[in-house]
């Protein structure tokens, strides 16, 4: 069922509009993905998530393969049915985490030994794994196994990462069986172009049917990461689907979507949430701040979210003061849905042939910040 068509494209920059088909529902693109990494977005019930319009989510191989374990997932009937989420799904790799969380012992061609960051446990993950684990979740797109290098890296790890990287997807395309499941491959190379380069040439020629850039928002200059994008812009099908890992900041959105990119996910709006901060169409407030104690305007004026059409900026402080579960919630809430809607904007912009100039206005709001008391 997996298929995905342009529906509109930019002239003067790389915007895209189209729309992915799968399984679970349709995807229209340029689109922001809620991370739910343990079969859950922090703070937040499926039922909500769709009132704020999102229309696929991404969990995590790495955490459910440890808790609850993918065989209870499947056992459940796959991540839809546990979590009751009857849309599209994205689990990544694993290999992320693996890298990040883990305590290593052993990187070899074959995949990784590591120890568990819940009880120091020791596992073996590979590309064989991944796709195992993945197939027993039954996420509608599943990632290929990769190895994601630090910022900054020498050349030396870079190209050692890109021909790992390049192996690994060749043993997931020969072990992933899965019919109602598609593997994107996954491109590293740090902010080397030359080295992004072979890495996209490489997962292009074994046809994948859609294509993730990996290892960047990893610490890395906003510039380099713009700067990688436009190298493989030529070289990625444009036919098929483009996914920037790990990128949340509005303006990232924005620069993305402008150089071709159609999926993104992070955990930033859910996170910042939690901690009090908030997106806003004039840039970023910190909802903890003194001066929103007798603020009663919403978050952002220009937001029609449930949040902002109901509550005030002081009533949010108070709940953060007060340590309100509420708080994470409608924060996390409301950051979600700028997110998702600064997207959407973007996609009815391309359509209507005005991304530019939406571009513009919108990161000319972005970068100035609220003032602070």
């Amino acid at each position: 069922m997996f298929s995905f068509r342009l529906i509109a494209e930019c002239p003067v920059t790389g915007a895209r509009a189209g729309e992915i088909v799968t399984d679970h529902g349709s995807i229209e693109t340029p689109v922001f993905m809620p991370v739910g990494t343990q079969a859950s977005v922090k703070a937040m019930a499926p039922f909500e998530l769709e009132q704020l319009g999102a229309q696929i989510i991404l969990s995590n191989t790495y955490h459910l393969y440890l808790r609850p374990g993918a065989d209870l997932v499947n056992e459940a009937g796959g991540l839809h049915s546990f979590m009751k989420w009857d849309h599209p799904i994205l689990t990544d790799s694993g290999g992320y985490q693996v890298f990040s969380l883990s305590k290593l012992n052993h990187i070899t061609d074959k995949g990784v030994e590591c120890q568990s960051h819940i009880d120091g446990s020791r596992h073996f993950m590979s590309p064989e794994w991944s796709v195992a684990v993945q197939e027993k979740l039954g996420s509608d797109i599943a990632m290929c196994f990769d190895e994601c290098v630090k910022y900054p890296c020498s050349r030396k790890e870079s190209e050692s990462s890109v021909h790992r990287t390049s192996m690994w997807a060749e043993k997931c395309l020969e072990v992933h069986k899965r019919s109602d499941q598609v593997l994107f491959g996954i491109i590293q190379g740090s902010v080397f172009e030359d080295l992004r380069k072979i890495s996209a040439r490489d997962l292009v020629s074994m046809d994948f049917p859609g294509y993730a850039v990996g290892g960047l928002s990893v610490g890395e200059p906003h510039s380099e990461m713009y700067r990688i994008l436009e190298v493989l812009h030529p070289i990625l099908p444009a036919k098929k689907p483009r996914y920037l890992m790990g990128v949340g900041f509005p303006s990232n959105l924005v620069e993305g979507i402008a150089r071709g990119i159609d999926m993104f996910d992070c955990v930033i709006p859910t996170r910042n949430g939690r901690n009090g901060t908030l997106f806003t169409s004039q840039g970023r407030i910190n909802i903890k701040n003194k001066i929103y104690e007798r603020d009663f305007s919403p978050i952002d004026l220009l937001c029609d979210c449930y949040v902002c059409s109901t509550f005030t900026r002081a009533y949010l402080r108070h709940l953060y003061k007060a340590g309100e579960i509420l708080s994470s919630r409608l924060c996390t809430w409301h950051n979600l849905h700028f997110l998702i809607h600064l997207v959407k904007g973007a996609r009815q912009a391309i359509i209507q042939g005005t991304f530019p100039a939406y571009r513009e206005r919108v990161l000319a709001k972005l970068v100035r910040e609220v003032p602070r008391n």
